[in-house]
């Protein structure tokens, strides 16, 4: 069983809604005004042939007389004698039946039976009313009248002249509508759209802003919308204005977040600085100590190697601040030739060395691929990178390190089929002080600064570092600009 997708809702613009509106309501105060006036003319004409129609009985009943027929029914010429052409008359006598006659274009000649019968009995009111007599005839007035011997008499007059010019109304009407409504739509879009250049403008402001990064960096928020475009005393003008109070909060607000970044990037930049000499002093004293050939308690030693080790830790943890810290600020990293191929070949290599008890593979191409930048950041990008896929995997986990070109960039891969990284911390990944110890074994200490380094190097590259996940498929890419 199929089911069908849901259709899509089509949204219609402003300026579709006010256009098509605006041509709606013309049509129907069109059709309206077009309704009255066929609807007045056809009463005028009809009134007026109602009248025509009135003189035509006299003058039938007059051209009868009162001193009966001779012995029959009147002639076509005594009845119908003066009328205009396509008069038509029916007289019924019970003593001599019915006749009809038609003032035709050659002279009088008698219509149908069925056609007399029904003008005959669709008149018994007394009563104006029109009849389609069918055939050749069409749509009739009729009026009945009583002679002055007491026959049945009824006169009609034909209705294609008042039909005809109702319909030339009515057609003239509709084109003159349809003409009006046609420019109307092209005056309306017109209209419309240049009522709405000023909300087009705030629009476009406010689209600008949108591709703006504000969520780093200095930020210059001086975007705003046309001056033109902010008078209160209009609907768009207010929403300009409205516009241009927000921006200018968003502004302050990123000027005060960026005055407290510097703060902390100065401070964390001139406290790494500081304590390279202190842990560096440290790390000297502890290993005079232990390699001074002097008889040391077991205790004593074991400290010694603690305080060495700590101190080696601290001091990357410390470097690695300060990094972040220079990078933070857009130090200009230095650019020269690197030859990726022999990067990935001795990083991979070191990282063998250092766990030889997962599998590693490497894929390169045939052909050397080089990028312009800092090789030493580069490879410590690659080092961050399998060090995290040695670390965080259990033994005999396969780790996969590739090299492509693919179109203008080339691209490191590095994957392996270990447990994955946990979902929650997916979206934040790259932020300083993120570690995913909780899916993955722990073997070493972390600082979580790992992957928030390789993406500040990168970043600083010009190029992009992400990752794709899956329960047992980890792979991280960092895309360099090729050349």
């Amino acid at each position: 069983m199929t089911t069908e997708a849901p259709r899509r809702r089509v949204r219609w613009t402003l300026r579709r809604r006010l256009v098509v509106s605006i041509v709606a309501l013309l049509a129907v105060l069109g059709a309206a005004i077009g309704t009255v006036s066929v609807v007045t003319l056809e009463s005028v004409l009809v009134s007026r042939f109602d009248q025509q129609l009135a003189a035509a009985v006299a003058l039938s009943r007059d051209n009868v007389g009162p001193y009966g027929y001779g012995g029959s029914l009147p002639s076509a010429d005594e009845l119908l004698a003066r009328q205009p052409l396509g008069t038509i008359a029916v007289i019924d006598s019970e003593g001599y039946g019915m006749r009809g006659f038609i003032v035709a274009p050659k002279g009088a000649s008698v219509g149908t039976a069925d056609q007399m019968e029904l003008a005959l009995h669709a008149a018994r009111d007394g009563q104006p009313v029109s009849t389609d007599l069918g055939g050749e005839l069409g749509e009739y007035r009729l009026l009945a009248a009583t002679t002055e011997n007491g026959d049945s008499l009824v006169v009609g007059l034909p209705m294609r002249d008042v039909n005809a010019t109702a319909a030339a109304l009515t057609t003239a009407i509709v084109l003159v509508i349809l003409a009006g409504l046609i420019l109307a739509a092209i005056a309306a879009t017109v209209i419309v759209r240049l009522a709405l250049r000023p909300l087009q403008r705030v629009a476009e402001t406010v689209s600008h802003v949108a591709e703006l990064p504000l969520d780093r960096g200095e930020v210059a928020l001086s975007v705003r919308v046309p001056e033109g475009d902010t008078d209160p005393g209009t609907e768009v003008g207010q929403v300009g204005a409205a516009v241009n109070r927000m921006l200018g909060h968003i502004g302050s607000a990123l000027e005060a977040r960026q005055a407290s970044e510097n703060k902390v990037r100065r401070f964390v930049a001139d406290a790494s600085h500081e304590l390279r000499t202190p842990l560096a002093s440290i790390r000297g004293y502890s290993e005079l100590t232990r390699r001074g050939g002097h008889e040391l308690p077991d205790d004593v030693v074991y400290s010694i190697g603690r305080i060495e080790s700590e101190s080696l830790r601290m001091t990357e943890l410390v470097e690695d601040l300060l990094l972040l810290a220079r990078l933070d600020e857009g130090r200009e990293i230095r650019r020269a030739e690197v030859d990726l191929t022999a990067l990935l070949i001795d990083a991979v290599s070191d990282a063998q060395a250092a766990g030889p008890d997962h599998v590693w593979q490497l894929d390169l191409p045939e052909e050397p691929l080089t990028v312009t930048g800092d090789g030493p950041r580069l490879q410590q990008v690659v080092v961050n990178l399998l060090t995290n896929a040695r670390v965080h995997t259990p033994e005999g986990t396969t780790v996969r390190v590739g090299l492509r070109a693919d179109a203008d960039e080339v691209v490191v891969s590095v994957a392996d089929d270990g447990p994955g990284i946990p979902e929650g911390i997916l979206p934040s990944l790259f932020e300083r002080f993120v570690r995913g110890d909780a899916s993955r074994s722990r073997k070493a200490g972390s600082s979580g600064l790992g992957l928030a380094i390789a993406a500040a190097i990168v970043q600083a590259h010009h190029g992009r570092i992400d990752v794709d996940f899956e329960p047992g498929a980890t792979e991280f890419r960092m895309a360099l600009p090729a050349g």
